[in-house]
């Protein structure tokens, strides 16, 4: 309203306006108003408890992955404004990115290849399910009255059906969300994001490592709660902590992001511009 009324000049978007807040605006008063977009470090992604027996199966996190088209998603919902993440370093992050990367681009043919190789060849109602009968079905929780999250849910919903996988939505106020859901790790598919600074290897430890599972033993503390354990991540992370060579760094870089994307503890979707 004071930007409208000409009492302010310029208002920061990081500070609580999102993308497309500013497509709006920019649609009503683009001619009065310069509007720039700048990609960010900010990565939405979704997270996967791996402690569900269906998620334990790489096929299957794989699939999930694949079934997405993430460039219609952000073309739909953002004109394109939020840049598709193809991993959890951001390539503006130049000492840490490395391009040669596995890729997952829109594919739901592979998707419901791997999900029949995972052994969910029948088909009812619309949903997979294995010889056992167990459906593939999962629940999507986020933060509950965030309007652009609640859209790329129903999309990516949408989106899953057609591969014979079922979401189901349900979400909690952000207090309950991050306060219980996410930190004690009772989610199955959820999804927040987060940001990180440059070459952050912290943020690797914290996220990747698995000595930083939450669990009742360590009072839920720790930010791995998709609970990954893989010993060669492990053991990369411990190796980038004391590397100070920046060509050796970044193929470290190279390898956690390689083995990051194929083991798919985490669906990136895209980096908030």
């Amino acid at each position: 309203a004071n930007l409208l009324s000409g009492s302010i000049n310029y208002i920061s978007g990081e500070l609580g306006v999102t993308v497309d807040q500013a497509i709006a605006f920019e649609r009503r008063h683009g001619q009065q108003y310069d509007v720039e977009y700048k990609p960010g470090l900010t990565y939405e992604h979704i997270n996967l408890n791996l402690d569900n027996p269906q998620l334990q199966d790489r096929r299957v996190r794989q699939a999930l992955l694949y079934g997405i088209d993430r460039e219609t998603l952000v073309r739909q919902l953002f004109e394109g404004r939020n840049p598709v993440a193809n991993s959890f370093v951001n390539p503006l992050d130049r000492a840490a990115f490395n391009a040669d990367i596995p890729r997952y681009n829109y594919d739901p043919n592979r998707a419901r290849q791997l999900l029949e190789q995972a052994g969910y060849t029948v088909i009812r109602d619309g949903i997979r399910q294995n010889a056992a009968g167990d459906r593939l079905s999962f629940e999507f929780g986020t933060t509950a009255g965030n309007r652009t999250r609640e859209q790329v849910q129903q999309v990516l919903q949408s989106q899953w059906r057609r591969i014979g996988v079922e979401v189901r939505i349900k979400n909690d106020p952000a207090r309950t969300f991050f306060g219980e859901t996410t930190r004690r790790r009772l989610f199955t598919m959820g999804m927040w994001a987060w940001s990180s600074t440059p070459e952050s290897v912290s943020s690797a430890y914290q996220l990747l490592h698995s000595s930083q599972i939450p669990t009742e033993a360590n009072n839920w503390s720790g930010n791995n709660r998709v609970g990954f354990r893989n010993a060669d991540m492990d053991r990369l992370i411990e190796q980038l902590q004391g590397e100070l060579n920046p060509q050796r760094r970044n193929q470290i870089w190279g390898e956690i992001q390689r083995i990051y994307l194929t083991e798919l503890p985490v669906l990136p979707l895209y980096f908030r511009a």
